[in-house]
């Protein structure tokens, strides 16, 4: 009995307004990101889109982890790293679950532009990243969309984190 009513309250914290608000933004900016890969894959043919003088759109593939960091040519490795992100991805979800709203707004930016790259590891062994920022012959890590979203949510919970008072 007393694990029937274990996983009523499970249940019922799972159904929650705002986790249900949250899995909802993260279904969405899972799908911003997929539809701008998928864009930039089908029409890009590995060539570079001028946009201005500061930014590109240049297709390269990805096997680190953010911004093209701790790359690897071995196949276990690489495996290695994408369980740890897997991992990462299931712990800031129960985190998500278990905090409050402000957090778990930030936090579902941050699983939902994970699971866009995740998806990305698991279905081509690769990220395809396509923004080049530029200045001169400066040219900053070229990145994704789901990059966007995990800097801005890491940035913002920072943010949170110094600036607000509890």
């Amino acid at each position: 009995m007393n694990l029937v009513k274990e996983i009523n309250e499970k249940k019922n914290l799972f159904l929650k307004k705002e986790n249900i608000t949250s899995l909802i933004i993260i279904i969405l900016f899972f799908l911003l990101d997929r539809y701008s890969k998928i864009e930039i894959i089908n029409n890009l043919n590995n060539s570079t889109f001028f946009i201005n003088s500061f930014i590109n759109f240049d297709l390269i593939w990805n096997t680190g982890v953010g911004f093209g960091l701790l790359s690897f040519s071995s196949s276990l490795m690489y495996n290695a790293m994408s369980v740890i992100i897997g991992l990462v991805i299931l712990i800031l979800t129960y985190i998500l679950f278990t905090s409050e709203k402000l957090d778990k707004i930030i936090i579902s930016v941050i699983v939902g532009g994970a699971l866009g790259n995740f998806y990305d590891r698991l279905t081509y062994n690769a990220v395809p990243d396509f923004i080049d920022l530029h200045y001169g012959n400066f040219h900053w890590f070229t990145f994704n969309v789901a990059d966007i979203f995990i800097t801005l949510g890491i940035l913002t919970f920072l943010l949170k984190e110094f600036l607000i008072k509890k």
